[in-house]
């Protein structure tokens, strides 16, 4: 009686400590609120340190008590390592990557680098050298440093380097990530070793497991609205939060798709199959010679794209290879002739702070020319209003009749227009390439790719 009695001492002063470092982010990061609260606490024997599985932070005492007495700083960070993970969803990932420890190095990294760039009190520190080669190293490498991201770049290296790798294991492990094995409708193999005064873990199956992550996703999404409405000065504090997890949070359409959406139904000279009879057409074939019946139409619906414009931004901020890959990718697709009628009215607008040159093409075959022999013109600041302005001056004049959308490859950073044009408009961004989506207007759509 006076063992547990003890122990349940020690699981509520660990959750005071727990109860007060939450406190203390809520009131530095207001946005945090919701997900601060979305996670319980249980002592956990099991675990020297502390850890997450996205339902509780499970917590040794002694390393609270310590870390609370010595560095409180550090305790707050941890905290918010924790959460951070369950915001970008390394625990739900973690199955799909084979190398576990490397995932794990990948997971840290990525989380410490957005801890590292936010200038909140309370959690900041100075960065050592040692992770500011680390992070300078990978981002020569890659544009984000997302945990998918980094593993995939340790994983490509003819020959990893495994001291590094344990050296950088140790400087960026904050949490124990075994909890993130989570048994589902098992016996916990851990279940002997346990103490009687310690929870064991939740047991959820598959359909639990995806409602968990579930709402980490809606609260990751509501966060980024949250950070949204942050002026410019207060968003310094967030440092690289906001990007990261509008990585977590964005849709990737399908480019093939989302043209498709913009088909029209219009009547095409070619063979309809499906306007007649069959056994009628054969019957006359057989009774009265080579003569049907009833002849095949010429005529049928097709539903098929018409006009489209798409923009490319070609000013400085926008990478010459990235527009090369949307351009090939594009053209593949539109070279599909299925998916258009045999002569089109696609126009391609070269821009930056104006239009630099427009090209028109009625051949799709033409559109893949053109990406092969890309070359950027301009390079100047990004102004969005003119593409708008040009397409409506050639509405006018009588051009682009069934225009139903213009696609803006772009990285985002420029002046919209402050009213919506009659057709629909969609900004296009390369998935975990640098871009800013912010300042997009509510009537644009915003498709990553």
């Amino acid at each position: 009686m006076e063992k547990r009695g003890q122990a349940r001492k020690l699981d509520i002063l660990g959750k005071r400590i727990l109860n007060a470092s939450r406190t203390e982010l809520i009131l530095a990061m207001r946005f945090l609120a919701a997900p601060l609260d979305a996670l319980s606490y249980v002592m956990d024997l099991t675990t020297t340190s502390v850890g997450t599985d996205a339902v509780y932070i499970r917590f040794h005492p002694n390393f609270l008590f310590q870390l609370y007495t010595e560095e409180p700083a550090r305790l707050n960070r941890t905290y918010l390592h924790m959460l951070l993970h369950c915001l970008f969803g390394h625990m739900f990932a973690s199955e799909r990557f084979a190398e576990e420890e490397l995932w794990n190095l990948a997971a840290d990294i990525a989380t410490e680098a957005v801890i590292d760039s936010m200038e909140t009190d309370g959690i900041r520190r100075v960065t050592s050298d040692y992770r500011e080669s680390v992070y300078e190293t990978l981002r020569q490498e890659i544009s984000v440093l997302t945990a998918e991201k980094i593993y995939h770049h340790f994983l490509s290296q003819t020959e990893r380097d495994y001291d590094e790798e344990e050296h950088m294991a140790r400087e960026f492990h904050a949490d124990d990530h075994g909890f993130w094995k989570r048994p589902r409708e098992e016996k916990d193999d851990r279940e002997e070793d346990r103490q009687q005064e310690t929870p064991p873990l939740p047991l959820l199956n598959a359909a639990q497991l995806r409602l968990v992550e579930e709402q980490w996703k809606k609260d990751a999404a509501r966060v980024q609205s949250e950070l949204d409405l942050l002026s410019k000065e207060a968003s310094k504090e967030t440092g690289a939060l906001y990007w990261t997890l509008s990585l977590q949070t964005q849709k990737h359409t399908d480019f093939r798709a989302y043209l498709r959406r913009f088909a029209v139904v219009r009547e095409e000279a070619r063979p309809d199959p499906d306007s007649f009879d069959m056994g009628l057409y054969y019957y006359g074939l057989e009774h009265y010679g080579n003569l049907p019946l009833i002849e095949e139409l010429e005529i049928r619906e097709a539903k098929k794209i018409d006009a489209l414009v798409i923009a490319i931004d070609t000013s400085a901020s926008t990478a010459g290879a990235q527009v090369k890959r949307f351009l090939t990718e594009a053209a593949g697709i539109l070279r599909q002739q299925e998916s258009f009628f045999h002569r089109v009215d696609v126009r391609i607008i070269e821009c930056d702070d104006r239009v630099q040159r427009e090209l028109r093409f009625t051949d799709v075959q033409e559109i893949e020319r053109y990406a092969e022999a890309f070359t950027v013109q301009g390079g100047y600041g990004t102004d969005f209003r003119p593409v708008f302005a040009h397409i409506a001056d050639e509405r006018a004049r009588g051009g682009l009749k069934n225009l139903r959308a213009l696609l803006y490859f772009t990285d985002g950073y420029g002046v919209y227009p402050d009213t919506a044009p009659p057709y629909e408009t969609a900004f296009l961004f390369v998935r975990d390439a640098d871009h800013s989506t912010r300042d997009v207007p509510s009537w644009a759509l915003k498709v990553y790719m």
